[in-house]
């Protein structure tokens, strides 16, 4: 008799598989969060947090991710007529993703909220977002920072904070004025210069009087602009006066679409549900934003926030990185064992949560020194000035390494595009790059040690707070003492310099707000000289058990 085609084979049986991790709350399952969120001063946001960690968590928001990565946005130069409109398409669950975390005041709640940690909460919130989708959270953190700059401006802010600040998304192409919601972007860098945005060829006419706060026309062109179907941009041009700050809205006050020539969208390593691109101005209307020839000073107020935002996301990566690699290994067996219990395995667990648990009580504490500083606490902002680029420069350096080891926790599962490892370690590089590279960050270090004696003093202080509680952490202050004490051939050695800062920093944060396990097993790795190049290389002696249950999803 014939085999029936259909007959289950053998073969067909799936186990030793672990479930899919969806449904869960990202927020619930977070303690080093959870504790932050309410220490560094925004504990009133904890239902709003809880909120949207439960819905970032659901199956339907990883499935408009998947979507939204998989159908890639599309450049449209033309409409069906052959006139010029310079649109690019999105598939819808990109519109959904935005709209969740608009409606969510993702980007917003840090200017609009009248309790104090309003940084502090829109750090935790797009924590959890981008865990649910990284491409979406580039406008959204553009449209966060871009207040800071624009308040430079009070006359062309009062047009534009309510659309921004709204917590209404609206995808269309039409004048802003239509529209309940707005995003903003911004456009610097240019193909000759890059970082280096005083070799910008970008010219700006004035109109009228000129001046700040007018209208002028900019000819030029910018090498990267990021979620060119934001509202408005913020960019740099030149006049006789020098390099300076310009808004250049999509659409023009008559109503008629502004000259915005995207010239091509980049094909990016990851990043890829968000649209990146290359765009023209040609007599382009802008109005002028801030002082006219310190445009480097006023835009400096978007990148400054924007990078705290860079510190949040390497964070946000090494947590979804060791959520995924503990859910996996606690119900994946090998060798008659789960391999959460073989102990090469839990050691190289228990070195990846401890990066996590530092990378996000560090993201916490810097975004409280920028509450404090809007508040008026002069040694919170210096604190904030210096931190805030050590976290940056430091914490992504270590993200794309830690997601990648968290992959490999999957075995071959999880190079494949079906798991969330694959576009996660994609993603994982792109902070570094973004607002300043590993080098750039650390010059801007040097340069704040040297000309802010406020901001050293400020990050020492914050390091003397745990002085006396640990030898080992009275060490590491001391060496870092000794080393910022030598300025000799401080450029070349600037790297070196910016990681001690980070991993003191780093120490005296966990051995004061951890768990015990915790801050003994940072303090124990990362300042011993035979700690390993590679994760899993942790000291004897440390509780591993408490250090991965600690992290591991209870799913």
């Amino acid at each position: 008799m014939a085999r029936n085609p259909m007959t289950q084979l053998a073969t067909h049986d799936v186990t030793n598989q672990p479930p899919e991790l969806v449904d869960f709350n990202l927020y619930e399952q977070d303690a080093a969060l959870v504790e932050a969120l309410n220490r560094e001063g925004a504990a009133w946001a904890e239902p709003r947090a809880r909120t949207l960690g439960e819905e970032a968590g659901s199956a339907e928001v990883q499935d408009w991710a998947a979507e939204a990565n998989r159908q890639v946005p599309e450049l449209r130069s033309f409409d069906r007529f052959g006139r010029r409109i310079d649109e690019v398409a999105y598939h819808p669950a990109y519109h959904q993703l935005m709209a969740m975390a608009k409606r969510h005041e993702v980007p917003s709640i840090a200017w609009t909220t009248t309790e104090p940690g309003g940084h502090v909460a829109h750090i935790a919130l797009e924590y959890l977002m981008i865990q649910a989708e990284a491409g979406i959270c580039c406008p959204i953190t553009m449209t966060y920072a871009g207040i800071a700059a624009l308040r430079h401006q009070p006359d062309v802010a009062k047009d534009w904070e309510p659309g921004l600040l709204s917590p209404d998304y609206d995808g269309r192409s039409i004048p802003a004025p239509e529209k309940a919601g707005l995003t903003m972007g911004m456009a610097m860098t240019e193909k000759q210069g890059g970082s280096d945005v005083r070799a910008n060829t970008t010219r700006a006419i004035a109109i009228g009087p000129g001046g700040p706060g007018e209208e002028y026309e900019l000819t030029g062109h910018k090498w990267f602009c990021s979620a060119p179907m934001s509202d408005a941009f913020l960019t740099l041009a030149y006049t006789d006066a020098g390099l300076s700050c310009f808004l250049v809205p999509r659409w023009q006050p008559d109503g008629s679409r502004n000259v915005f020539l995207i010239q091509r969208l980049k094909d990016k390593l990851g990043n890829r549900s968000n649209a990146s691109s290359e765009i023209e101005y040609a007599d382009s209307w802008a109005r002028m934003i801030g002082e006219e020839g310190r445009g480097v000073r006023t835009i400096i107020e978007m990148v400054h926030h924007t990078r705290l935002d860079t510190v949040m996301a390497a964070a946000a990566f090494m947590r979804q990185g060791i959520t995924h690699a503990s859910h996996h290994c606690a119900h994946r067996q090998a060798f008659q064992k789960l391999l959460i219990q073989q102990p090469l395995m839990r050691a190289v667990l228990a070195d990846l949560a401890l990066e996590s648990e530092a990378a996000t009580i560090l993201a916490l504490r810097i975004a409280r020194a920028f509450d404090e500083a809007e508040a008026g606490d002069p040694a919170a902002g210096a604190f904030a000035r210096i931190a805030v680029a050590v976290g940056k420069y430091w914490l992504n350096k270590r993200v794309t390494n830690h997601v990648l080891e968290c992959l490999e926790c999957h075995g071959g599962a999880g190079y494949v595009e079906e798991g969330p490892m694959a576009r996660l370690f994609r993603e994982a590089p792109v902070n570094g790059i973004w607002e300043g590279s590993g080098n750039v960050i650390c010059l801007d270090v040097l340069r704040a040690l040297a000309r802010e004696p406020d901001s050293a003093a400020a990050f020492m202080a914050e390091l003397d707070v745990a002085a006396g509680t640990d030898r080992r952490l009275d060490q590491a202050i001391a060496g870092l003492q000794a080393l910022l004490a030598n300025p000799a051939d401080a450029e070349r050695r600037a790297r070196e310099i910016v990681e001690r800062m980070a991993l003191v920093l780093q120490a005296s944060l966990l051995i004061r707000h951890a768990p015990p396990a915790m801050a003994d097993g940072f303090i124990a790795s990362r300042f011993d000289d035979h700690w390993g190049r590679a994760y899993g290389t942790l000291p004897a002696g440390l509780d591993l058990d408490a250090i991965v249950e600690r992290v591991r999803p209870s799913v």
